[in-house]
């Protein structure tokens, strides 16, 4: 399993002032989905923030994405460690595979995969 990119999710319900405020460190925005928009930098795709009014369909806003090539394997190896699995294993309407887990210093992370 290799790691694609890790992504900070900022929780704020001023998506629209978020936007202009990164806009004027060089981010653009490069997804928008009414709840959750991210930015990412031109010159550097992979460099991205996320800013979320609440997460759809999760009881709660992680705190930190993190997109792997095999989000099937993390879930085995996080619930097979023990971690606390916060937000089960599914597909989401949006192209995404996913899961929460709670990291040992209590943050969320929501790891998933590009179906």
């Amino acid at each position: 399993m290799s790691v694609r990119r890790v992504v900070p999710n900022i929780r704020s319900q001023e998506l629209s002032r978020s936007r202009e405020f990164y806009g004027r460190l060089g981010l653009e925005e490069v997804m928008n989905h009414g709840w959750i928009m991210t930015l990412a930098s031109p010159s550097s795709p992979a460099a991205q923030v996320s800013v979320m009014t609440d997460d759809r369909t999760a009881p709660v806003t992680p705190d930190l994405s993190i997109e792997v090539d095999d989000v099937d394997a993390a879930y085995a190896a996080m619930r097979d460690s023990g971690a606390e699995i916060v937000h089960p294993l599914q597909d989401e309407e949006w192209g995404v595979r996913r899961f929460f887990v709670r990291d040992p210093g209590g943050r969320v992370v929501n790891v998933l995969s590009h179906r």
